[in-house]
């Protein structure tokens, strides 16, 4: 894949990006937000990307085994200690991120090592610098530059970071898959870049993102769509798990934005749960999955009914 040039050459449904857009802004008209709210809001995300990050790499622990390791440090019996750590990693990695968010650390060659030490502390020898060697991925059809250009490969990566004029959740894409086309080292780079969007979004003003672990073949995929230079299908899984993570912020800082189970929401509008959760599922109506059951809001289910001339 080259370079990516400017805000065309990665594609995003302009009306879907246009809501990404107008959610972004009412959070904003909300700030500053309330601290006890947005630290209880990080901290739940904070477990749940640590969970679904590590699951997604193989991780056998359950979200409950999870979170008994970060709250309380009890380990699971028959459950690698290997996967334990990972855990235990990943979740001082997220505090590290939200930290260089806090004080709006630039995305340096510095940054990228310092997740990836924490992330693979007590796992890999070489944490924290990039490999030495060539490497092939099995089940890849393209192979990562060799060790030796990725000095000069990892400056021009940062400074296209800098100096790239895209949207944000566009750079967010750029950002993810060229470092992991890149692979600067041995492992861990797929739980750095997790991080380093992260970093990004949260910088730019944006909630910190989860990709899931029931996307893990739909996100491996769409990576590998865009080794070959089809960056649609990997931006559309973005644009969703941010558009997501918007309104899950929303629905825990307004009353009218708070996420209803369709179920229940249906009770008072013109239309019935199944047709409502089709409409979810076309994406006409704004609403996500929550432990397999979708919620959407009041807000959401009064734009839908305006838009429908209803």
């Amino acid at each position: 894949m080259g370079i990516i040039i400017d805000d065309t050459d990665i594609e995003i449904n302009s009306e879907f990006l246009q809501k990404i857009t107008e959610k972004k802004e009412r959070i904003d008209t909300l700030r500053p937000l309330p601290t006890d709210k947005v630290k209880n809001l990080l901290e739940e995300i904070k477990i749940k990307h640590t969970f679904h990050s590590n699951a997604i790499d193989g991780n056998t622990l359950t979200l409950k085994e999870t979170k008994l390791v970060i709250n309380q440090g009890i380990t699971t019996g028959g459950k690698s200690l290997k996967h334990h750590l990972k855990i235990k990693n990943d979740y001082e990695a997220f505090n590290l991120m939200l930290e260089m968010a806090k004080s709006n650390t630039k995305i340096t060659h510095e940054t990228i090592k310092k997740l990836h030490v924490t992330v693979t502390k007590g796992l890999q020898e070489d944490a924290g610098k990039y490999r030495t060697t060539d490497i092939k991925i099995a089940g890849l059809e393209t192979t990562p530059p060799p060790y030796n250009e990725l000095p000069k490969i990892m400056d021009e990566y940062i400074k296209n970071i800098e100096k790239l004029k895209l949207h944000p959740v566009k750079k967010v894409v750029f950002i993810h898959h060229e470092l992991v086309r890149i692979r600067p080292f041995v492992g861990g780079n797929g739980r750095v870049a997790r991080l380093l969007i992260n970093l990004f979004l949260m910088k730019n003003g944006y909630p910190p993102i989860i990709l899931k672990k029931e996307e893990k073949n739909q996100y491996f995929r769409v990576l590998q769509y865009a080794d070959n230079g089809h960056l649609s299908p990997f931006s559309t899984l973005i644009a969703k798990e941010v558009h997501e993570s918007l309104l899950f912020y929303l629905s825990n800082l307004l009353e009218d934005e708070q996420l209803i189970p369709l179920k229940e929401l249906s009770k008072d509008s013109p239309y019935s749960q199944e047709y409502l959760s089709l409409r979810a599922r076309q994406g006409q109506l704004d609403a996500i999955k929550i432990e397999n059951m979708w919620h959407s809001s009041k807000q959401a289910l009064e734009d839908y009914i305006l838009k429908m001339g209803k």
